[in-house]
């Protein structure tokens, strides 16, 4: 009685291995499956998503950077202004013209600046409030950059 059921058993089996489709691979196959295709279309996808992801973020921290060091330069030229550090010093001179050439873009400028103030020290006003608004201004717009720039989560 057991081999019986034991014979019907594997015929139970057998008829259900027949009933399935069977599927032929070859070396085409992948290729071809539709699945397979999408499935490495959006890892690619992924990929240059993370990739446009990556650059981003590290733009966004360059123009940070380079935003802080523009402040940076402004305000330490006020303050050496403010102090009457020696301007026939090598290293005031060199932050004073970087200041003057690069950092104040022509807006912030003691040449032709803002507000231009009047009696005794009007030259450490004018520096401080010029070189000081120009380099607020710098960490504004150095954030909105970033803002911009840095991908959302």
């Amino acid at each position: 009685m057991s081999e019986t059921s034991d014979d019907a058993t594997d015929k139970t089996s057998m008829d259900r291995a027949a009933d399935t489709p069977r599927t032929q691979t070859t070396a085409a196959s992948p290729a071809a499956d539709p699945a397979r295709r999408s499935s490495r279309s959006r890892a690619a996808v992924r990929g240059a998503a993370t990739t446009v992801r990556v650059v981003r973020t590290y733009a966004a921290r360059l123009v940070w950077v380079v935003c802080v060091l523009a402040a940076l330069v402004l305000a330490v030229s006020a303050l050496l202004i403010a102090v009457k550090a020696n301007d026939q010093n090598n290293l005031v001179k060199g932050i004073l013209n970087l200041a003057k050439n690069v950092a104040d873009v022509g807006v912030f400028d003691l040449d032709n600046p803002i507000k231009t103030f009047t009696g005794s020290d009007a030259l450490i006003k004018t520096a401080l409030l010029n070189y000081g608004l120009g380099a607020l201004a710098w960490l504004v717009v150095g954030r909105i950059l970033t803002w911009v720039l840095r991908p959302r989560s």
